[in-house]
């Protein structure tokens, strides 16, 4: 498993948004872990089962983990594997040129994939919510330049995804 650092920004934050956003801190976590499996349905059921009960809200190895919206932790992991292929299209698509999908690390491929995915399926969660939430993520485990990739990829495909978020406010 991975550990990140107390993130800070909309991950730390109280209220509503908490949940949620713990809940995509771990899918992340949950994803990562699943690119070193046979990710079959067996494998994504064992991981979701295995952070339902063992890690969202809990106690692990000193390190309190916070409440975590867990619908919303099965929906963006099972969605990313059931949408992997296009998702992967996608988020290669939007890579610069001679950049290729396999050179982007795990992690970061993780987080860019949950984000992908609620870009591409979660219409009801505003484009800059789905960003800075995944630019959060980013930085509870990167302090170089991956957090501005993360939002850049991850805008890029927004403005293709969801073009009219992007569009002025009618006169």
């Amino acid at each position: 498993m991975i550990e990140a650092p107390e993130p800070g920004g909309h991950l730390s934050r109280r209220g509503s948004g908490q949940s949620r956003s713990a809940a995509r801190l771990a899918a992340v976590q949950a994803l990562y872990q699943l690119e070193f499996g046979d990710a079959g349905p067996v494998q994504i059921a064992a991981v979701v089962e295995e952070f339902s009960q063992h890690r969202l809200g809990r106690e692990v190895e000193g390190e309190q983990y916070r409440r975590a919206d867990r619908e919303h932790f099965v929906e963006v992991v099972r969605g990313v594997h059931a949408g992997l292929g296009e998702i992967d299209a996608m988020i290669a698509s939007a890579l610069a040129p001679g950049w290729a999908l396999a050179r982007i690390g795990t992690l970061q491929r993780a987080i860019l994939r949950a984000g992908a995915h609620e870009l591409r399926a979660r219409p009801d969660v505003p484009v800059r919510v789905v960003i800075n939430e995944y630019v959060d993520v980013a930085h509870a485990f990167f302090h170089g330049d991956e957090p501005a990739f993360v939002n850049g990829l991850l805008d890029r495909l927004a403005r293709v995804l969801r073009e009219a978020e992007f569009q002025p406010p009618p006169a």
